[in-house]
């Protein structure tokens, strides 16, 4: 006799050093269980825990990629098929990353994220997979070399924030998107410094970018300045050089900054000392 909600007998779900499988695989995921205001009842008593459970996320991702080398984060859609066109982009871009230095940071799902992963470590590059937990288990890529594995998103979202130097965007859907916008957002408002954002597939965006000019732009809910946060090609050299570029010019910035503070130091402490040999 089957039961009605009996699971696949290879489904298995992750958490940590536990493993999940069948009947002992939740329904909902942690996300869930923290946002639904349905459950409302038990913030009291379960809620200052799952601060905790937060907390040790944040660290364990902030100790696991404390010395990843300079990194790219790689976005794209999870349903995207090996043959596809942006998978073989997304393949050939991870390889040309890998080749000017830069570690792969992708969701380490299927699709574009496979994609990327395997092409940067074919090309001898370190592959990162950031995984998340979700109804539907997807599991890590087999081209992935270091692994987290997350139960929230917002730490999950820091992690691909914090540790890269850029964002590659490929065709996805909702997830993309969210990635897409997290970053314009932050470059926009200034809580990160010049930060890459690279759009591949320009067929594909091409829709939403004439959206951002002629309605959003137009209408002065983005300034025109703000289009100029996203760089649009479908060359992976252009891609990297891009990227590189960014960060040579933000690193010459950097330097005059410097230079400029210990001049003007330098020129306090001879005004000081002029004024004190005078008294």
């Amino acid at each position: 006799m089957t039961r009605s909600n009996a699971r696949e007998p290879g489904q298995e779900r992750h958490r940590g050093a536990v493993t999940l499988r069948r009947q002992a695989i939740p329904t909902s995921t942690a996300d869930q269980r923290l946002l639904d205001s349905r459950a409302r009842d038990d913030w009291k008593t379960k809620d200052a825990w799952r601060a905790l459970r937060i907390l040790s996320e944040f660290v364990e991702g902030f100790d696991t990629l404390a010395d990843l080398p300079p990194a790219v984060s790689v976005f794209g859609s999870a349903r995207s098929k090996p043959d596809s066109p942006e998978c073989q982009l997304a393949e050939a871009l991870g390889a040309a990353l890998s080749r000017a230095g830069y570690a792969v940071i992708t969701g380490g799902g299927p699709g574009v994220m496979e994609a990327a992963n395997r092409g940067a470590s074919e090309a001898g590059g370190l592959s990162v997979g950031l995984g998340i937990e979700l109804p539907f288990e997807q599991g890590l890529n087999e081209w992935v070399d270091l692994a987290i594995d997350f139960r929230y998103f917002f730490a999950r979202k820091t992690m691909f924030v914090k540790y890269a130097q850029a964002f590659v965007v490929l065709p996805g859907g909702f997830g993309t998107m969210d990635e897409l916008f997290e970053a314009l957002t932050l470059v926009q408002t200034g809580k990160v410094t010049r930060f890459p954002v690279v759009l591949m597939g320009a067929d594909y965006w091409r829709g939403l970018l004439d959206w951002l000019r002629d309605t959003m732009a137009a209408e002065g809910k983005i300034g025109p300045v703000d289009l100029e946060l996203i760089c649009v090609t479908d060359e992976v050299e252009a891609a990297v050089r891009h990227i590189v570029d960014s960060e040579t010019n933000l690193s010459t910035e950097q330097e005059a900054v410097r230079e400029e503070a210990v001049a003007r130091t330098a020129a306090d402490q001879r005004a000081a000392a002029e004024q004190g040999g005078e008294g």
